[in-house]
Order: C-alpha cells, then structure tokens, then sequence
C-alpha cells in the first residue's frame, strides 16, 4: 500500500493479521466504553472479522504497521446515499495505539481510506466521533471539515 515518512505503512488487513488486530478492537471498544458487562457479543466481532475477506461484503478493514508491528486500524464501509448517485464511504472505526497518537498513525490511515473511496468512484468520506474525543479531534479538524451534524440513535 503506502508507507509515510514516520516508516508507517498502511494496507489491507490479513487474515494473518488478527492476534495484534484484536487488542486495539478490544482497546477501541473500551474507549467507547463497551467493556466488561458492555462489551460486544463476541459474534458480532466474529462476524466483523468474517466479513473483511467475503468478496460479497462492502466492509473493509487496514491496518497501519511500523516496524513490523501492528500500530493502528481502521474499518470502512460503502453505502448508498439519497443525496447521491455514488455510493458513500463511512470510516467506521479508527484506533491507533495511545503511545503513538499524534505521530502520524491516525493521518495515515484516513489518507488510505481516502484513496481506496476514490478509487472506488465515491466522492465522499465521512466520519463521526463522541464530542469528548479532543485528542481525535484534533486530528481531523485538520484533515476534514466539521459538520456540525450531531447523531441520534435509538435502538430498533
């Protein structure tokens, strides 16, 4: 795929991949506070790994190494818009290792979702994140622009 200046390289999640993927799922997990009697089902994370490698599946998963090691994931997906004739491209979840926040990691792999949504014709990427993630934050104000949509959910 591609490497920055700070020797990380980012490219598509390998089944290989999945002992260093899972503590930084489990680690963005925890942030989001799903965690202990929060956490996950693990069927749905046994069904998130799954659908990386089904060809039918429009969910994607990269991973950013630096020497070597896993340091960062990120998970896209694509989906169909009233407002577009293209698909749009929804980065889902994006989690680098706190020791590295800052260096580059997280700018990486968005640049990499950046190019793989282009060069899959869609015009547009887009993500969100709680309002206490400053540090994230920070980040994207640099690299998108802000909305200022706010999301409502509720379950079905």
């Amino acid at each position: 795929m591609s490497e920055n200046s700070s020797g990380i390289r980012v490219r598509p999640i390998e089944k290989s991949d999945y002992e260093q993927w899972r503590p930084l799922w489990d680690g963005y997990n925890a942030f989001y506070e799903r965690h202990g009697p929060t956490a996950l089902p693990e069927p749905v994370t046994a069904a998130l790994w799954d659908r990386f490698f089904d060809d039918g599946e429009l969910v994607y998963g990269m991973v950013a190494e630096q020497d070597g090691r896993i340091v960062g994931l990120v998970h896209y997906l694509y989906h169909r818009s009233t407002t577009s004739i293209e698909r749009a491209c929804y980065l889902q979840d994006l989690f680098t290792e706190a020791s590295l926040r800052g260096k580059g990691v997280g700018r990486a792999l968005i640049d990499a979702v950046r190019a793989e949504a282009t060069g899959a014709g869609s015009p547009r990427l887009y993500w969100h994140t709680h309002k206490t993630n400053e540090t994230a934050m920070t980040l994207y104000d640099k690299v998108a622009v802000n909305t200022g949509f706010v999301m409502y959910a509720k379950k079905a």
